[in-house]
C-alpha cells in the first residue's frame, strides 16, 4: 500500500490516471450521533507479477473510544501481467456513509490478506453550536 486517505470523490481515467478531489482528515458536525454520507476511501496499491491470485481485503470503522462500527471484506483479483512488466498500480476506490456517534478520532483500518497495512485517521469535532445528544439528567 502505498496510501490511503479520505476524499470527497475520485476516480480513474479513461487513461488510468488516479484522480482525487478533496482529501480530508478532519469532520465538523452539527450533532452528534450523526452519519457522514458519501465518504471515499481511497487506497493505492503496488503489486508485483507474483502478487497474481485473489487477496482478502478487509475494511474496519473504529469509534474514538475503539469500538467496531462497522467492517467489510471482499476479494480483490490479480491478474498476471503481460510479460516484461514488473510492477503494477491497484487503486481501490470505496464510497462509504461513516457513523460518527460521539467526538473525537476516528480510524479507518485497510487489512490485505489478514494484516493491518493502513489505518486511516478523521478528526471528528462538533461545530460550535452543535447540540450534542445526551442522557436527559433528571434535576428536582
Amino acid at each position: 500500500m502505498t496510501f490511503a486517505l479520505f476524499a470527497d470523490a475520485a476516480n480513474v481515467s479513461q487513461e488510468g490516471k488516479l484522480n482525487i478531489l478533496g482529501v480530508f482528515d478532519a469532520l465538523q458536525v452539527n450533532t452528534l450521533p450523526s452519519m457522514h454520507p458519501r465518504a471515499t476511501l481511497v487506497v493505492h496499491l503496488k503489486g508485483a507479477p507474483s502478487d497474481a491470485g485473489t487477496h482478502r481485503v478487509t475494511l474496519q470503522w473504529i469509534s474514538p473510544n475503539g469500538s467496531e462500527l462497522w467492517s467489510s471484506d471482499g476479494e480483490l483479483g490479480v491478474v498476471s501481467p503481460p510479460g516484461g512488466v514488473l510492477e503494477m498500480d491497484f487503486p481501490l476506490i470505496a464510497q462509504l456513509d461513516l457513523p460518527l456517534d460521539v467526538a473525537g478520532r476516528y480510524v479507518m483500518r485497510v487489512g490485505l490478506d489478514g494484516t493491518t497495512h493502513a489505518e486511516v485517521p478523521v478528526q471528528v469535532r462538533p461545530s460550535a453550536a452543535a447540540p450534542v445528544s445526551r442522557t436527559p439528567v433528571l434535576m428536582s
